[in-house]
């Protein structure tokens, strides 16, 4: 059985694309900081697939040291990880001069670092084996600035940038590096806005591609998957 570990995976794009690994027998390694979210989506989890093991951890990812200590509780749980999603994000509304004093590392923090953070601990990893795939979930953010969501916009940015890093470095070991690149999305950062379910793309279209790329042929690898709305919006 291959190991996936998933950041913020019990609401949102986390939570469907943990669901679709664990019908695939994939075991999951997965975090949040509420544990009560986590102990009933293990249950839903149990439920979809009891074959599989399910290990879950309260964690914040935006405080580097947590991010850590769930790597390597992950193997320790599990064995080798050979699947890394990078989920956890946070959305702002507001430009960068109206931004609060915090906002600028608080988003770095949650948005880049943990990604970053997970690399460093399995890239050499990875490269030894010279088996597995990172996804990353980006943001159309990252290919077209929101004047009104600027510093997301900037480390969506440097969140795709560093994908494209990654893949480079990987490319010679056989790794797999793909950025995941949605629009408009509905998961938990509307909460509060005013939105036409019926014109966004789901999570579950997101674990769609996401298990699909993974299945792809040895050879194939999937740069970035580019998913937005079929209404034209962002």
């Amino acid at each position: 059985m291959k190991n996936a570990i998933i950041t913020a995976a019990t609401k949102g794009m986390g939570k469907a694309i943990a669901t679709a690994f664990a019908k695939e027998g994939i075991n999951l390694a997965i975090c949040s900081r509420n544990s009560d979210e986590l102990a009933a989506f293990k249950t839903e989890l149990a439920a979809i697939n009891p074959k599989i093991k399910v290990f879950t951890s309260v964690t914040d990812c935006s405080i580097k040291e947590q991010v850590k200590a769930f790597a390597v509780e992950a193997e320790v749980q599990l064995g080798t990880v050979s699947i890394i999603v990078n989920n956890v994000g946070m959305y702002t509304y507001s430009s960068i001069l109206d931004d609060s004093e915090d906002a600028f590392t608080k988003q770095v923090n949650t948005n880049l670092a943990p990604a970053y953070e997970l690399y460093r601990h399995f890239g050499k990893k990875l490269m030894a084996a010279r088996i597995g795939h990172i996804f990353t979930i980006c943001s159309v953010a990252s290919l077209t600035p929101i004047a009104e969501a600027g510093t997301y916009s900037v480390t969506k940015y440097a969140l795709l940038g560093l994908s494209k890093v990654m893949r480079l470095e990987m490319q010679p070991y056989g790794v797999k590096v793909t950025a995941v690149i949605p629009g408009s999305t509905l998961t938990a950062s509307w909460d509060g806005m005013e939105v036409d379910k019926d014109k966004m793309v789901l999570p579950e279209d997101i674990a769609s591609a996401i298990v699909n790329t993974y299945k792809m042929s040895a050879g194939a690898n999937v740069d970035e998957i580019i998913i937005k709305p079929a209404y034209g919006q962002l």
